[in-house]
């Protein structure tokens, strides 16, 4: 059975109020629409069953485990408003559990992005991504990516993205492929426009790579 996107797999504890207060969504906006007119987060017809895909999040401050992260199914709005992202309170990625706190629920991968934060406390943003032209040239980009066996959103991708950590895999990159989950890219960094660049850099190396194949 084709797996269905934009599904959420974890035990989710939200409570639904305002989170406005806390948010300064101005900067973490603009890149999100700017992934959005990529296509690198939307919604569109003739993808995924025109369901919702890519997500984006950042820490509240560099000192917090606590982060913001767009609403589930929210793909289809191009410039999102504060009601559109909620705040993760509380994750534990290895017992597939989130306390969550907004007028929404959180985003289908909002444990993969746990899971990351958890790694490294420099890590202050996450953009997960659609990009079919990175994901399908893994190999010759050399990216490092978790496997296809590994579906998204599960103890089993938080567990995945540890193991790639601890490898060393991702010292000299901050993005990485997701085998088991169509065209997901994943990008991180020290902030949301760090982010946001590596992401861009390694989708115009894959649009190289298929230009000079179609010019031989």
């Amino acid at each position: 059975m084709e797996e269905q996107e934009g599904v959420i797999k974890y035990q989710l504890n939200h409570t639904q109020q305002s989170i406005n207060h806390l948010l300064s969504i101005t900067e973490i906006n603009a890149w999100r629409t700017i992934a959005v007119r990529l296509d690198l987060i939307g919604q569109t017809p003739e993808r995924y069953n025109n369901i919702g895909f890519g997500n984006i999040s950042q820490r509240i401050d560099a000192h917090s485990a606590r982060f913001i992260i767009s609403g589930t199914q929210t793909g289809h709005i191009e410039h999102l408003s504060p009601e559109h992202y909620c705040l993760i309170v509380n994750a534990e990625p290895h017992q597939n559990r989130l306390h969550s706190c907004g007028l929404c629920k959180p985003s289908s991968e909002s444990l993969t992005h746990a899971s990351i934060y958890a790694q490294d406390n420099a890590i202050q943003a996450v953009i997960h991504a659609h990009s079919p032209e990175i994901w399908k040239h893994t190999a010759a980009l050399g990216l490092p990516h978790t496997s296809a066996d590994v579906p998204y959103g599960t103890v089993e991708m938080a567990t995945a993205v540890e193991q790639l950590f601890q490898s060393g895999k991702l010292s000299q990159n901050s993005l990485f492929t997701m085998l088991g989950h169509e065209d997901g890219v994943v990008a991180f960094g020290r902030n949301i426009q760090d982010t946001a660049w590596e992401l861009i850099k390694y989708l115009s190396l894959a649009i190289a790579i298929e230009q000079q194949r179609d010019t031989r």
